[in-house]
């Protein structure tokens, strides 16, 4: 949830996202090293643009898996990674979105920029300095009944500060940049791994958070693996999530929650023994491999594992190589490794490893959204000890097969 995140370096760079801006995964034990569920059937490659001066170099991270959520629509939830190739500032002043000639997103201005940042940078900009990198943070969004894109490109808006016409004149359009295949991967469906009303989740797709923005350079490469995360707290009747005094960890109703496994499949890896941190303060100090505190990797199927992080000291009730069945109570909720609350973050991945992986979205089969939260501003209030700031007027309803996003308020029945 807002800075009760598991991310380590966040845009500057690393996170797992339980805390401020940041909390990442730890290091695990058991299972090796497994890719996402391959595609059924490729599509076929998007053509490539003429060949033209491109300042703007970019790439897709990981192709988009679609996932149908709690609005009723379809998210691509990806990342465009840009690098300014020339040894002058580049200012983005555009980023559209299509499949072939449908336009399914156009950003500029300040909505660009508050989806953009440089590498190792936390503030929102559009401005690359010379070899400069960074990323844009894209939101594809398709209507019910809508088709589902099998294909994107990137149309670029550029202005150069240094311009050298004709080859690089000072406003320049990069047409059909960064194509990608989407993925036909289905999200796997699973039970929520909470049970009871009112669980907000309070840090996941699609918005700007902790988990989306933590982005880990691990191996050479950048990892993804908050991208869908959730970091869950519990609302008491008066909407608050403490009383008393907020360093004590008892001192959140929620804390010591029974966490179930979501899905059948054997644990591949726990860390356990780490105590619980203060709570209303972010850690300092931890090494990486303790950043999701005490946790267990499941092993869902098909290149799928369930990440369960900050579990509450002493309460894991597994081991590596346990079989778990659908709602087995496997932990209780804590206050452990890179978190300043007691919540519980989940995530599923697509490795046994909470950092070195792909973040993979999730749909709960059934479950019930009772409210949402005013907005992101709301957040930081409701960690203050102020009752959470809720849309009124919702009405109630069920769902099943959708991804929660964020500022969603849930109650999850039991088996």
């Amino acid at each position: 949830m807002v800075r009760l995140a598991l991310a380590v370096f966040s845009t500057a760079l690393l996170s797992s996202a339980c805390t401020k801006p940041a909390d990442t995964g730890s290091s695990t034990t058991g299972s090796s090293t497994a890719s996402a569920a391959p595609s059924a059937t490729p599509a076929p490659e998007p053509p490539l643009p003429p060949a033209a001066a491109t300042p703007v170099l970019a790439v897709v991270t990981a192709a988009p898996v679609p996932v149908r959520a709690t609005d009723g629509r379809t998210h691509l939830a990806y990342e465009l990674q840009v690098t300014n190739a020339m040894g002058f500032d580049v200012t983005l002043d555009s980023v559209v979105v299509k499949d072939g000639d449908r336009q399914l997103l156009s950003l500029d201005g300040e909505r660009l920029s508050y989806r953009t940042r440089t590498l190792g940078g936390t503030a929102p900009t559009a401005t690359f300095g010379p070899a400069q990198a960074g990323l844009v943070w894209l939101d594809v969004v398709v209507d019910e009944g809508a088709p589902v894109p099998t294909t994107l490109t990137h149309t670029i808006g550029v202005t150069l500060s240094k311009p050298a016409p004709p080859l690089l004149p000072a406003n320049m359009t990069e047409e059909g940049v960064a194509p990608v295949r989407v993925s036909d991967a289905k999200p796997v469906e699973i039970a929520p791994p909470l049970r009871g009303p009112k669980w907000l989740d309070g840090d996941s797709c699609c918005d700007m958070t902790a988990h989306r923005m933590a982005l880990n350079p691990i191996g050479g490469q950048l990892w993804a693996a908050e991208r869908f995360a959730i970091d869950y707290v519990q609302l008491s009747d008066d909407d608050t999530i403490y009383a008393g005094d907020r360093t004590k960890p008892e001192s959140y109703p929620y804390f010591g929650a029974d966490i179930h496994a979501v899905g059948d499949g054997p644990v591949v890896g726990v860390m356990e023994g780490l105590p619980e941190q203060v709570a209303g303060t972010s850690p300092t100090g931890l090494p990486l491999e303790q950043y999701g505190g005490n946790h267990i990797v499941q092993d869902l199927g098909n290149g799928n594992y369930a990440f369960y992080a900050h579990l509450k000291t002493d309460s894991v009730k597994v081991k590596v190589g346990d079989q778990l069945t659908t709602g087995q109570v496997i932990a209780n909720l804590g206050n452990t490794g890179n978190t300043d609350a007691p919540h519980l973050h989940f995530h599923v991945m697509s490795t046994p490893d909470p950092l070195r992986s792909n973040g993979l979205p999730f749909v709960f089969k059934d479950y019930e959204l009772t409210g949402q939260m005013a907005s992101m501003d709301a957040l930081d209030p409701l960690l203050e000890g102020k009752p959470a700031d809720l849309k009124p007027n919702f009405t109630a309803r069920p769902e099943s097969g959708t991804s929660p996003l964020v500022l969603d308020v849930m109650s999850y029945a039991g088996p």
